[in-house]
């Protein structure tokens, strides 16, 4: 089969519309947690709830806007408009301190607590504008766009795009002391306006790519298709990878919550982010390469690295603390955790019934986003119960988050070996039949 050429515009588009997004949301999943520790003091509970709320925010937005766009056969409006509110509201968490907190709110009332709760609910309205624009929009255009020729290495790009981010936020913003709230302040001020302004300039960039609305007219049917149990049995393959992929993110979540802190309050590396960025790098390019391995070899192939590569991440997280091998550690766990997100993103969309992707965005979140944001987090809290405590400048205290959240990740990942057997079972049957 002949590869199917993707235009330059293309892959501008999808390489600075996919880093900035991830941008945001490595603020949101990875620095919301350090945010309401810092400044809030926030318990394993408190962030294990706010995971949950994002996630259970992130799927209800994607399934609605995602069937809606299937219902319009517009993703351009969604995506362009949806960034522009996005980077509005993340700009608002610069707001969100203890002495404005403390002019508004009574005496008796903790500044702290609310502050948590603040927090969380923005973190659920900034999730609605960046899960329309990205989640079910962008991706949709994305599915939209590539064919089995060309999707492995679409999704390679994409899906590189979170370490990236990483290490731009970690660059971005090593030098600011985390402990100050005018730091944090710069911080959203800035990220909220880099991607308010991507919305602009995807007005210009983006172009719709023609969908068929004429099976998706019935809006309230869009929302509930995927869910039908016809629909299930016709598209099995799409299903169990789903439920493959939605356990790989379950064990991810489990320590990603606490990773920072980890890195920053148990292991006390100050310099953390020096340590993490060469990871970080090769750990992306390995990840744009990969997509091609899934392009020329399959799923079989390409998702078996994958999983061991992040396993081995595990092993050697939980087994030690010296700087060299926490380095080699965090570079096989990142490398796994990117390339198995590229594999299982790219057979996902090989697998969505044509012209209607966006509601079928709905389900990859449920995989990707919904089950493991709250059973993820969940299953942290509970390992981190009885971690150990320290006493803050101000009196109050905060957990110590410990190498067990790697344990605890590594026994999820063996399930998915059980569910990949079924997948890959019924590719041989369907191959078979064909």
């Amino acid at each position: 089969m002949n590869k199917a050429k993707l235009s330059s515009k293309f892959w501008i588009a999808l390489t600075i519309f996919s880093l900035v997004g991830q941008v945001a949301w490595v603020v949101e999943n990875m620095y919301f947690n350090v945010f309401i520790y810092k400044m809030f003091h926030a318990s394993a509970a408190d962030i294990s709830a706010m995971v949950s709320a994002s996630a259970i925010a992130a799927t209800l937005t994607t399934i609605l806007i995602g069937a809606l766009s299937d219902k319009i056969g517009k993703r351009k409006i969604f995506i362009c408009s949806g960034y522009i509110l996005w980077g509005i509201s993340i700009w608002s968490f610069s707001l969100i301190q203890i002495d404005v907190i403390e002019k508004w709110i009574p005496l008796s009332v903790s500044a702290a607590t609310i502050g948590v709760s603040l927090v969380i609910i923005m973190d659920c309205v900034m999730t609605f504008f960046g899960s329309a624009a990205n989640d079910a929009c962008f991706n949709a255009w994305l599915t939209d766009v590539t064919d089995d020729t060309n999707r492995g290495a679409a999704e390679g790009i994409n899906s590189m795009m979170p370490l990236v981010a990483i290490l731009v936020v970690f660059g971005g913003f090593m030098s600011f002391d985390l402990n100050q709230a005018t730091s944090w302040a710069i911080i959203y001020r800035s990220i909220g306006t880099v991607v308010f302004l991507l919305g602009i300039l995807g007005i210009f960039l983006i172009k719709d790519v023609p969908v068929d609305t004429s099976l998706n007219q019935n809006y309230f049917g869009n929302i509930f298709y995927g869910f039908r149990p016809s629909v299930i049995k016709k598209n099995t393959i799409f299903y169990m990878v789903l439920i493959a992929f939605a356990t790989f993110c379950i064990s991810i979540q489990i320590f990603m919550p606490y990773l920072i802190l980890y890195y920053n309050v148990s292991l006390q590396m100050d310099n953390y982010v020096l340590i993490m960025a060469p990871a970080v790098i090769v750990a992306a390019i390995v990840t744009a390469l990969y997509g091609r391995i899934y392009d020329k070899y399959g799923f079989k192939i390409a998702v078996m690295p994958a999983v061991i590569t992040l396993m081995l991440g595990y092993v050697l997280l939980y087994f030690y603390r010296t700087t060299t091998m926490v380095f080699v550690g965090s570079l096989f766990m990142m490398s796994g955790y990117l390339m198995g997100m590229a594999v299982f993103g790219a057979m996902l969309r090989d697998y969505t019934p044509e012209n209607r992707a966006g509601m079928f965005q709905g389900l990859r979140i449920v995989g990707q986003v919904l089950v493991p944001g709250i059973v993820g987090p969940w299953i942290g809290s509970q390992v981190l119960r009885n971690a150990e405590m320290i006493v803050n400048e101000d009196g109050t205290s905060s957990f110590i988050p410990n190498e067990n959240i790697f344990l605890a990740a590594f026994i999820a990942a063996c399930v998915i070996w059980l569910v990949l057997a079924v997948i890959f079972n019924l590719i041989k049957k369907t191959k078979e039949i064909k």
